[in-house]
């Protein structure tokens, strides 16, 4: 059957405007492929275990597929324990339409969640996200907010303390008051000490020149420290451990990294592994296949014994064979 020619006319038309929708169609699905994401990283102060959960969550996006300098650029910020930087940072990465950003420790997630309502925020090194007002519920958050938890296995941390020291039965501890991921931690502590029939006393700090005060008026009262993962005291372990050590008092610490830095032992987490985990989740929230609102807080996967065993000899306390079986020793 033969079209007339204004058949035709139409007919070729319908086909020109068919491949162009192909065409327009084909363009959309490549440039969402090559899309650059945009990612702000916000850490509260430069210390071994919030550098390692930085580097985690960075390697654990490209273990993913986002990779820096393919198709992610990172604006990688640290505030420096100070609160106008961290709401500098906020601003910035408001006003910068990050596609998701990363707080690293309680008082950084708290700041940038107070900045945005709209942007996903993934956290990581933070205690307890409800009690940080971060979150309605652990399981179904309901803010832009989720992450991994570095809460710790306290009671076997304390277990360990009785078990290096058998004899101790005060317990000091020092953190920063206004950290609320060190008070609960604290409060865990305390609770479980005194169900074991050791007292404990707190002293508490508002910054890093307080340590030593607060170090001294304990170290003549207390057989053993207890140390939270507490941000100030994690980046400035030298300046307590040079009174405890003085004073021939173990400290037993929240994580690995602080042991490292001269604390005697812990049973703790592995802040690299943590920080890779909420890479994972970010990964989840740029490929659409979660919203922060849904995905439930994480929590460690992997803990670990560390002992200073140069700090250990320092103190002249033997750490049991049972205890060095299997533990990480830094010499």
């Amino acid at each position: 059957m033969k079209l007339s020619r204004k058949a035709k006319v139409l007919a070729l038309g319908i086909a020109t405007m068919l491949a162009a929708g192909a065409m327009a169609g084909c363009g959309s699905e490549q440039s969402a492929g090559n899309k650059t994401y945009k990612i702000g990283v916000v850490q509260l102060v430069e210390h071994s275990a919030l550098d390692a959960a930085n580097k985690g969550f960075v390697d654990g996006l490209k273990e993913r597929g986002f990779e820096e300098g393919k198709n992610v650029t990172f604006d990688q910020q640290n505030a420096q324990a100070d609160q106008s930087n961290l709401q500098n940072i906020a601003q910035r990465f408001v006003s910068g339409k990050m596609d998701l950003i990363c707080a690293i420790a309680t008082p950084a997630a708290q700041t940038i969640a107070n900045a945005t309502k709209d942007i996903p925020i993934l956290g990581t090194a933070i205690t307890d996200y409800v009690g940080a007002k971060l979150v309605s519920n652990n399981d179904r958050p309901g803010t832009n907010v989720s992450g991994t938890s570095d809460m710790n296995p306290i009671k076997e941390q304390i277990d360990l303390l009785m078990k290096i020291c058998p004899n101790a039965k005060t317990i000091g501890t020092i953190y920063c008051s206004s950290e609320v991921n060190s008070e609960v931690q604290v409060k865990a502590m305390k609770d479980y000490a005194e169900s074991k029939g050791l007292t404990v006393k707190i002293a508490t700090i508002s910054t890093v020149n307080d340590i030593q005060q607060a170090a001294q008026s304990l170290a003549g009262e207390v057989d053993a420290f207890y140390v939270p993962t507490d941000n100030i005291l994690a980046s400035a372990m030298p300046n307590l451990v040079a009174i405890t050590d003085a004073a021939k008092k173990p400290v037993f610490c929240g994580e690995p990294n602080m042991v490292k830095a001269g604390g005697l032992a812990t049973y703790g987490i592995d802040y690299y592994k943590l920080g890779v985990q909420t890479g994972h989740m970010a990964a989840d929230v740029l490929e659409g296949k979660a919203k922060p609102a849904e995905m439930p807080i994480q929590t460690a996967q992997d803990l670990k014994v560390v002992i200073n065993k140069k700090n250990a000899a320092a103190l002249g306390i033997t750490i049991p064979a049972d205890v060095l079986n299997g533990a990480e020793v830094v010499e």
